[in-house]
């Protein structure tokens, strides 16, 4: 594929995410504590969760993989932390969430699927078969170095916070507590700043166009999740500590 034709495609993935950055923030995604029954058929979460993410894990590593490019240590690690993430949520977080008997809507999982197919393909080919600045030279890059801390940190964040959310009722308990502990204490919603984090880290190791459009779609799909959580833990618990931010702790 031409670069120019690529280039033009990540760009309009881009401002579709513009586009429609709008419109998620006025509209409650139904899955999870705001799950409905009037976006269509329902189906399993833990079906629903493999479903969507697994694009992201097969398709990109399928890309990778098979790209024309030969992979260099640089791109491994760029790889192995894209596939580190996507194991974990595509294999292992729908089999460790407590949701027994609760589904979510099919219209969901199929945009979420899209979502990853878009996302897994150009990240993918991009790596595979146009990366070719990525010499060994790239691991003193101050973006590389610079990126792989905050990816670090947002993954481990991001596996922290998600833990204390499955833990956060005993087995056999139903309904939903405060969490605290960990970035709780600072925003209701760490998974989804950890995440963001994460995807910044690695856009700016990777210093890639498609990085960057990774990272804007991360932001249009889990800010306007984490404001409308944060509105719901308020309404729901008059108790709810006030000096917690919604996403950014202290801003936001």
């Amino acid at each position: 594929m031409p670069v120019s034709t690529f280039n033009f495609i990540v760009f309009a993935w881009i401002a579709i995410a513009l586009v429609i950055f709008p419109i998620v923030l006025r509209v409650v995604a139904p899955y999870g504590r705001h799950t409905t029954t009037s976006w269509g058929p329902m189906i399993p979460n833990k079906a629903g969760w493999i479903i969507m993410e697994s694009p992201a894990l097969l398709l990109f590593a399928y890309l990778f993989l098979t790209g024309s490019h030969k992979p260099t240590l640089v791109t491994w690690i760029f790889f192995a932390f894209w596939m580190v993430h996507y194991i974990n949520r595509t294999l292992i977080f729908p089999f460790r969430i407590r949701t027994k008997g609760k589904k979510m809507p099919l219209s969901i999982v199929l945009m979420a699927f899209g979502f990853n197919l878009v996302n897994g393909f150009i990240n993918g080919y991009y790596l595979g078969s146009m990366a070719d600045k990525y010499e060994l030279s790239w691991l003193y890059n101050p973006c590389f170095i610079i990126g792989i801390l905050l990816c670090i940190f947002g993954l481990v964040k991001n596996w922290q916070s998600d833990n204390i959310l499955i833990h956060l009722r005993k087995p056999g308990e139903k309904g939903y507590k405060i969490p605290e502990g960990g970035l709780f204490d600072l925003v209701s919603c760490p998974n989804h700043f950890s995440e963001i984090v994460e995807w910044c880290g690695f856009a700016l190791m990777t210093s890639s166009l498609p990085g960057l459009a990774f990272v804007i779609w991360t932001m249009v799909n889990l800010v306007p999740r984490a404001l409308h959580h944060h509105k719901w833990y308020k309404a729901t618990f008059p108790d709810y500590p006030a000096e917690r931010k919604a996403l950014i702790p202290y801003i936001l």
